[in-house]
């Protein structure tokens, strides 16, 4: 039987209050970026933050918990932002939207840092015997299309050296239930030619250092049928596909045509509109994706919002994570429509 699962891809909007008092902690007007000097009375409001945060989840039934990533100002681009061997440049537009993030500079080897999983130990500290974390990454493509080479020279040797960067931190993670990989950007630019196999790759090394369910999940779009028929060669255990803003047609040609993982995500509540779904809407979308592709039966469904949450009002978004839990309890429906 399919296990339906209620999650997010991690990233919420920071409390109000916690947007004020971190603004004043670092001298900054609001909306700045933060410049990575954390000091004591920083690390302490974003403890509070990441103890909001698992609440909100926790009260809400989500069925995994996230750690929220309230420290990653700089987004996706977060886990290079606060690198040792990255310097910070310019402000970059985050995506086609009105958010931005600091450009990462890569000017030395990377390592494998530990920021991630210090917050992750810490979360883990936060959570009940009966609750299952979650790790949130991003993939490495689009890490590495965030960040610019000053140090390697070379953009095949460059994907690697991210790939085996987040590899590095996947292995120093606490014990997780799932691992997600958010990578937009193998839709909004998609890889081109042989690159397509070197991304294929880079996945499947920050995959195999777990052995939690690993989701890559893409957001905004649909895949280009060459990449995705690459990626069917990645040891991931999920694909995630963006039924909100992504070309559903062309999911389903690709899920049909290339076939699919033993588990299927669905990003089924808009991440970036403030229109709160009901459950029962998001449980049909459920249903009639499923109804798509009679072939095959799923391990799992993770029912998931289509994109990180940061872009919402914080009771919009404690809303939408409400919605989500709710909708994977509704029995599955034996007929629905679109």
């Amino acid at each position: 039987m399919t296990e339906r699962v209620a999650t997010t891809l991690g990233l919420y909007p920071l409390p109000d209050w916690a947007k004020d008092e971190l603004s004043d902690l670092k001298g900054h007007q609001k909306g700045d970026l933060v410049d990575g000097d954390e000091g004591p009375g920083v690390r302490e409001a974003y403890e509070r933050v990441r103890e909001e945060l698992i609440e909100d989840q926790r009260a809400a039934g989500l069925d995994r918990i996230v750690e929220g990533q309230g420290r990653w100002d700089d987004f996706l681009a977060h886990p290079l932002a606060v690198h040792d061997a990255v310097e910070t440049g310019g402000i970059v537009r985050y995506y086609d939207n009105n958010n931005f993030y600091r450009d990462p500079r890569v000017v030395d080897d990377l390592g494998a840092s530990g920021d991630v999983p210090a917050e992750l130990d810490t979360a883990t500290g936060l959570l009940n015997e009966d609750e299952s974390l979650q790790a949130v990454l991003p993939g490495p493509y689009t890490l590495a299309e965030l960040a610019t080479d000053e140090h390697y020279g070379d953009e095949a040797e460059f994907l690697h050296a991210i790939a085996e960067f987040l590899a590095g931190e996947v292995e120093a993670l606490p014990a997780h239930e799932t691992l997600f990989l958010l990578d937009p950007s193998l839709v909004t630019d998609p890889p081109e030619g042989e690159e397509n196999e070197r991304v294929s790759d880079a996945v499947d090394a920050v995959a195999a250092a777990t052995d939690a369910d690993v989701v890559l999940q893409s957001y905004w779009d649909a895949h280009e049928e060459k990449t995705y028929a690459h990626l069917m060669d990645a040891d991931v255990d999920a694909f995630g596909f963006d039924f909100v803003a992504g070309d559903r047609d062309a999911h389903l040609y690709n899920v049909t045509e290339f076939g699919t993982k033993g588990s299927i995500s669905l990003g089924l509540v808009d991440g970036q509109n403030t229109a709160v779904e009901s459950a029962d809407t998001v449980a049909e979308r459920i249903d009639w994706v499923l109804d798509q592709i009679p072939s095959q039966t799923f391990d799992t469904v993770y029912a998931t919002p289509n994109t990180e949450l940061a872009y919402l009002p914080v009771s919009t978004y404690r809303e939408k994570l409400s919605v989500l839990a709710e909708a994977a309890e509704i029995a599955p429906e034996t007929e629905v429509s679109a």
